[in-house]
């Protein structure tokens, strides 16, 4: 029997479109049930208030439970193999920061590959750092730090939230950037290494604004500058690093990843309801006080993102001989 050409042309057509129905149905249907987003840090920290806002947008635009389950340890480590391992069907997302680029490199031998076992869904925000003193640095500009630290080789203290955390290698890019040394001391923490800053334990940290500018403002820290190439709103009277030593440039980021595998139509559906979210003027707010600000993406730009981090971090780290022991 012949088939009319214009009746074959239809049947080819439909036929055609058969494989992809199910993807088509399945992110239509998406989330049919609880969803949990692994965090691989604290509670109360930048990269778990910022999953947590994500979460409570999703929750109330899909109507399924989005939760945040904070699996701690291994620096990072530990929270990340977890979702990495998780099935890739949309129920197990993962809030990434800029430590997972970190780790890459500093972890030669984990268990899973960053880079491949994960996949980019929506960035949600880049967080600005600031290198702060105890006010008995007399320097109070940064020019005069790097002078009074160049005089005082290896005799300021360095705090950080850990070693191989993005205070940690911030301090480090300075410290090969501007030529001086000092003695990292880590903590498992940005909250317990400014409590000895403002203590007076340790000298210098490099932290996120946003766990920083209650003291900058209170006066119990001196900030000297910001790493973002340019002032931040924030804190427009702190100049950028890069004014002293040009190039220098350092963010920490925060972002949505799901394991490998998860359906394109599933994380192009996520990405474009956080990025809906984020552009609500009550969570731009919060971002903004988290340390913010909210920076909406394409799942493509978030994994370029990462892709240059990754390798500004691996130089920095092989440059500087940093190790996780």
């Amino acid at each position: 029997m012949t088939i009319p050409r214009r009746r074959f042309l239809k049947t080819a057509a439909a036929t055609a479109m058969l494989p992809a129905l199910p993807h088509m149905a399945h992110a239509q249907a998406y989330p049919s049930r609880p969803v949990r987003i692994i965090v691989a840090t604290a509670a109360g920290g930048t990269t778990d208030l910022a999953a947590r806002l994500i979460a409570q947008s999703l929750t109330d635009k899909l109507g399924q439970p989005f939760t945040v389950e904070n699996r701690t340890g291994g620096s990072n480590n530990i929270g990340t193999e977890a979702a990495a391992r998780a099935a890739p069907d949309g129920t197990t997302l993962f809030m990434a920061n800029s430590v997972n680029a970190i780790n890459t490199s500093l972890f030669p031998n984990l268990g899973f590959n960053f880079s491949t076992d994960l996949i980019p869904v929506a960035i949600a925000m880049r967080s600005v750092l600031v290198l702060q003193v105890h006010p008995s640095v007399p320097a109070k500009t940064l020019p005069e730090f790097i002078a009074y630290a160049k005089a005082n080789p290896g005799k300021i203290n360095m705090g950080s939230g850990g070693k191989g955390s993005t205070g940690a290698m911030c301090g480090e890019l300075f410290q090969t950037m501007a030529g001086v040394k000092f003695q990292h001391v880590p903590y498992r923490g940005e909250s317990l290494a400014m409590a000895d800053l403002i203590g007076g334990q340790v000298q210098m940290v490099v932290a996120t604004v946003g766990s920083s500018i209650q003291y900058i403002k209170a006066g119990q820290v001196r900030a000297l500058a910001v790493t973002s190439e340019t002032r931040t709103d924030a804190l427009p009277d702190v100049p950028p690093i890069a004014e002293a030593l040009p190039g220098y440039e350092a963010t920490s980021w925060s972002g949505l990843m799901a394991p490998k595998g998860t359906p394109r139509e599933i994380v192009d559906k996520l990405n474009r309801d956080v990025n809906t979210g984020l552009a609500d003027p009550k969570v731009i707010e919060r971002f903004i006080a988290i340390g913010g600000p909210a920076t909406p993406d394409t799942p493509d730009a978030f994994g370029r993102i990462i892709a240059v981090d990754t390798e500004k971090w691996a130089k920095v780290i092989k440059a500087t001989g940093t190790t996780a022991e």
